[in-house]
């Protein structure tokens, strides 16, 4: 049998042995909402009071802030709960599963870009915790020039391996803590700048169009849930297979968008109270947040920032790992965990010693550029999915001569359709060189071009999710029903219905 998954190794002691696997029945326990706790913990990062400034700079008022900000940020996540249906069923990484819509080396190329997503999610919020800690450093007269950011970036970037490394019940564990205390931290941020919030300010906002009210909703949706759709099911799998649907959905939904949507209406309300305070965010989102606060509370902020920050990068380092192992890598999950951590770091003093230029910008360019292909790989996957009625076959997931197959022709040529059209529609909000490229089919489609009003409406992120989903839905039922013609085992259940 040809299969994908890394050579038996025995793996040290306390770390998981789990990689590409399907989880043993013995092995899966709990109920969905055990969920809550690696969601609300991931999502409940203070950088999404940051957002706020972001959803504002549309040009949007209060409501229509608001609106785009409860939107985005339950849409996002709702996304997320339904992949995250696959992991129970399937007990098996996203990556892995996805291979029943792409074919096993056909799923290569969804791997590499969910590979690079979550790599760059891991450098992204390391790059945070070390900016914002060496200005919360200044703010208290402490030392924070190069010495103390590489100490610092070199802190966050090992304890972020070392749960990577050790697995999911050490992340489990970690994350329920840091979920208490980022809540109980988070509230007394909230408490302690509240009364900068000035409401005759924020009502004189004026109103956007549609396409504002689009890009702000769009922009939510791709910082928060969209980034986590490729490994949603990562989580999920170690769940009973006969796990309620709608549980599942909901605590995941619940437990990702809770934090969010709280911190970036927060966001908005005290970002267009204060322009200085929204236009600062533009460069250290996180250190910006400090002039709002008293200094005693620096040191609080600094932990909560941290944790916040922390507690994404340990679930993205877990997803990348499995990813690179997705796209062929043949070593145990802890090596593959080890390499992207080696990989995030590097990123990470590069990003803080070497570069210069807006964070934001190049951050709302990645999250584009990446998210429109990671949309459209969401919608076959989710298409693929609603046609299912049937238990995947464990053993054909790690077979291209199984039922699956090699490749999936009709998926990968939806995926290819959806980021061609997608990146054809998007323009990012700032000015970044190498995106130029990007909003090809803005004029040719008389949407005003890429200086018009729907250059930044990121419709190209709706266009890929609706390509992948509807093309998979309307061409690829044969090929599915074809697959379950035979029960992928003798003991699989069927699954329920989303």
């Amino acid at each position: 049998m040809a299969t994908t998954q890394a050579p038996e190794v025995r793996a040290p002691s306390g770390v998981e042995a789990n990689g590409l696997n399907v989880i043993e029945e013995s092995e899966r326990h709990g109920r969905p909402a055990s969920l809550f706790w690696p969601w609300f913990a991931s999502n409940i990062s203070v950088l999404a009071i940051a957002y706020g400034a972001f959803v504002i700079g549309f040009g949007l008022n209060i409501w229509q802030a608001l609106g785009a900000a409860v939107v985005g940020s339950i849409g996002s996540f709702l996304l997320c709960g339904f992949v995250s249906v696959a992991g129970k069923r399937g007990s098996a990484p996203t990556l892995v599963l996805s291979r029943a819509a792409f074919g096993l080396n056909g799923n290569r190329v969804p791997s590499a870009i969910s590979w690079i997503l979550t790599v760059g999610w891991e450098t992204v919020l390391v790059v945070l915790a070390t900016l914002g800690t060496s200005t919360v450093f200044a703010r208290l007269g402490w030392s924070h020039g190069t010495v103390t950011k590489l100490i610092v970036l070199l802190v966050v970037a090992a304890i972020t391996v070392v749960a990577g490394v050790f697995g999911f019940a050490l992340i489990m564990r970690l994350q329920t803590v840091i979920t208490l205390a980022t809540a109980v931290l988070t509230i007394g941020y909230i408490a302690l700048t509240v009364h900068r919030v000035h409401w005759h300010a924020v009502s004189t906002m004026k109103a956007g169009g549609v396409p504002q009210v689009l890009g702000a909703t769009i922009l939510v949706l791709t910082a928060l849930g969209l980034g986590w759709v490729n490994c949603a099911a990562d989580y999920s799998r170690y769940l009973p297979r006969s796990t309620p649907s709608r549980g599942v959905i909901f605590w995941t939904t619940f437990g990702g968008a809770l934090g969010p949507v709280v911190l970036v209406v927060f966001g908005i309300l005290l970002a267009a109270s204060d322009p200085k305070l929204s236009t600062a965010i533009g460069s250290d989102p996180i250190g910006a947040l400090t002039s709002a606060l008293p200094t005693w509370y620096l040191v609080p902020f600094a932990i909560v920032a941290i944790l916040g920050l922390l507690s994404g990068a340990v679930l993205d380092i877990y997803s990348s790992g499995l990813s690179l192992l997705s796209l062929g890598l043949r070593a145990p999950r802890f090596v593959a965990a080890l390499i992207d951590g080696t990989i995030m770091t590097l990123g990470g003093i590069y990003v803080v010693f070497f570069t210069s230029s807006s964070f934001v910008a190049n951050f709302q360019g990645f999250l584009v550029t990446v998210g429109v292909p990671i949309a459209a790989w969401c919608g076959v996957f989710l298409g693929d999915l609603v046609l299912r009625r049937r238990a995947y076959a464990d053993a054909e997931l790690y077979d291209a001569r199984g039922r699956y197959g090699s490749f999936a022709p009709i998926p990968l040529v939806l995926m290819v359709i959806g980021s061609v059209l997608g990146w054809g529609l998007v323009v990012t909000s700032a000015k970044v060189s190498w995106l130029t490229w990007q909003g090809y089919l803005l004029d040719p489609l008389h949407l005003g071009g890429k200086e018009g009003t729907w250059a930044y409406a990121g419709l190209g992120v709706l266009v890929a999710i609706v390509v992948g989903f509807v093309g998979a839905v309307a061409l690829t039922s044969s090929t599915v029903r074809r697959q379950e013609r035979v029960d992928p085992t003798s003991t699989a259940k069927a699954a329920s219905a989303v």
